[in-house]
């Protein structure tokens, strides 16, 4: 069985390093699916889910808060300031987030405050997608 090793970093920490067979994840234009043995490449992605298809069979996800994506032969790096196991994703916490984003857009005074709640809310509402995605594989 082909397989190719996986690392996902965050800014803190290691979140993931393995064998997997292949890895699904979300590029600017449209979802990336890498293979052992894919062309190399360097992209950004976007902020949304990583799912890694390991070699024993299992699945791991991790959520990314967008990010760098280094596509070699036999190696696959994705680092993101922030990535999250799916695991450890918190429902609550999320949910939470997301209305005081939502009241601070209420009280946003300038264009470049809406902009970067915005920024805020579509990387909340990436993660809340991400965990929803975690529990129906679950």
């Amino acid at each position: 069985m082909n397989t190719i090793h996986v690392d996902v970093v965050s800014a803190e920490e290691s979140i993931f390093s393995g064998e997997a067979t292949f890895v699904a994840l979300p590029g600017e234009a449209g979802e990336l699916g890498i293979y052992p043995r894919h062309t190399p490449l360097i992209t950004r992605i976007k902020a949304g889910s990583v799912r890694i298809e390991k070699a024993d069979g299992t699945e791991e996800f991790v959520f990314v808060a967008g990010g760098i994506l280094e596509v070699q032969p036999n190696c696959v790096t994705v680092m993101s300031d922030t990535a999250v196991r799916g695991k450890d994703l918190d429902d609550e916490k999320a949910n939470a987030a997301k209305a005081e984003a939502e009241e601070a857009m209420k009280n946003a005074k300038t264009e470049i405050d809406q902009a970067r709640i915005a920024s805020e809310l579509y990387v909340i509402a990436a993660e809340i997608a991400a965990l929803r995605k975690y529990r129906q594989k679950r």
